[in-house]
């Protein structure tokens, strides 16, 4: 089967008795065991602990037929966590040997919350280690590779939980998006990911990359299971201050698309292009308005990026230490002892004012900047990435060339607003391509409408590698 199942489609089964809960984890266990020994998509596979839920899902509806999913409204649903999400009694390592060892006493509001939906949780996905990456080449516990061919990349830092949906080890499953991190793997694994709007999805059990900028997102193969999953992670916890339960008037019907014309620059691949032109076209032949907008200091966002990303690792990396974990510092690999000592630099005295400071005041401008957009504009159309996938290795000891993969990735996370990587089609080489729509904070309602547009215009059917 090239098409993977739904969350309608997997409770129907259920509920319809085509398949029993337990023989359906044991499909997605099958998968894992047959595939990811190449892929490398988990760090710890929690078959008896989805065995066990399996048996209990397929009790709730025996004995509440179909009002099992009006109470659980994901009941049967395999989810994966990227291994920063805190889960009570399963071992969570960020991807890194200094938490090799760590099994939280606790769960994060997001996989609490799945759980109590009804979800199964099969296992821990792989990561660029503290979520330090664009390629899911920093594990300490291995790189993982791209399903569509293992010769590529399939972008970072959420690599394994992009992987498992685009293998189909999983429905559904989490990550989080610092610069373009869900984004990029979604892109690169020819998947859905939704980067939601800063403080609509709580933080709470998850380690922190930099404070200011996570965000806490997830993947899917349409945009109804994005969305339906977005509605129940998202909102007040009493746990993360920042949170909100604001959200901006649903619209339906014609939208006015900003096309940016900062993010229409050299060095753009041509397929990416391509497929950027086709997208553009495929919501004018929807009767949808298409309009220029100019945002000029979005061009500083990644080196306003990579001077305030730093500068919070170096504080949220400095909890991690032999008295509370076990660990010794040293086994801190290159990437985070490269971003320490950036970030330790730019908030060292007589370098504050000069960098750290100025990157926060031009971090303003750009806020700005988008919110004045979004008054022209419903959303605003661009690329995720200046390419497709590349190879394995052919930019990994060029960091410089590696940060430049998440150039069009930092705005939306510098600004605050939701972010939607969506994809369409395949290049020349067989490597999925896409784009991404970006909304004013806390519009996911309409991008998720956009998104749908796009579906039911294009007839778009999900596939998976390895079918």
């Amino acid at each position: 089967m090239n098409i993977p199942l739904t969350i309608a489609d997997t409770q129907k089964g259920l509920l319809k008795k085509e398949f029993s809960c337990v023989e359906l984890v044991d499909s997605y266990l099958a998968r894992i065991s047959k595939y990811d020994k190449d892929l490398n998509s988990f760090i710890t596979v929690t078959d008896e602990l989805a065995y066990s839920k399996a048996k209990i899902v397929d009790k709730i509806i025996k004995q509440l037929g179909n009002d099992a999913v009006i109470k659980h409204q994901l009941l049967g649903v395999v989810v994966s966590y990227k291994d920063i999400f805190l889960t009570k009694n399963i071992r969570t390592t960020a991807a890194s040997k200094v938490l090799e060892g760590y099994f939280p006493v606790y769960s994060a509001t997001v996989v609490k919350k799945l759980d109590e939906a009804g979800c199964i949780t099969i296992g821990k996905t792989n990561c660029d280690a503290w979520a330090h990456g664009s390629s899911g080449e920093n594990s300490d516990f291995g790189l993982t590779k791209n399903p569509w061919n293992k010769n590529y990349v399939p972008g970072g830092s959420s690599s394994g939980s992009a992987v498992a949906v685009a293998a189909n080890f999983s429905l559904i499953s989490t990550g989080t998006d610092t610069c373009g991190s869900i984004r990029l793997p979604a892109n690169y694994c020819g998947i859905y990911g939704l980067k939601p709007t800063y403080g609509s999805v709580s933080r709470y059990g998850i380690i922190a990359m930099a404070s200011s900028l996570d965000s806490i997102g997830h993947f899917a193969h349409c945009i109804d299971d994005l969305s339906t999953v977005y509605k129940i992670v998202k909102g007040r916890d009493g746990n993360d201050s920042t949170l909100s339960n604001d959200e901006v008037k649903n619209k339906k019907g014609k939208f006015k698309i900003g096309i940016p014309k900062e993010f229409f620059v050299k060095g753009i691949d041509k397929e990416v292009k391509k497929t950027l032109t086709n997208a553009i076209k495929l919501f004018e032949e929807q009767n949808n308005k298409i309009v220029e907008i100019s945002l000029p200091h979005t061009k500083y966002a990644l080196a306003v990026y990579y001077i305030i990303q730093p500068a919070e690792v170096s504080s949220n990396l400095s909890r991690f230490d032999g008295i509370r974990y076990g660990s010794k510092r040293d086994l801190f690999q290159d990437e985070a002892k490269r971003r320490i000592m950036l970030g330790t630099y730019v908030l060292s005295k007589g370098y504050y004012d000069a960098y750290y400071l100025k990157a926060m005041k031009v971090r303003s401008i750009i806020k700005k900047e988008v919110d004045e957009a979004f008054n022209k504009v419903d959303a605003i159309l661009a690329p995720v990435t200046p390419t497709p996938a590349f190879k394995i290795g052919e930019k990994a000891s060029d960091p410089l060339q590696m940060y430049l993969t998440d150039i069009f990735a930092a705005t939306a996370n510098l600004s605050g607003i939701p972010a939607l990587a969506i994809p369409y089609g395949f290049s020349k080489e067989g490597l999925p391509l896409g784009f991404q729509l970006m909304g004013p904070r806390f519009s996911e309602k309409i991008i998720f409408n956009l998104a749908k547009i796009y579906e039911e215009a294009l007839n778009y059917k999900a596939k998976i590698a390895f079918p």
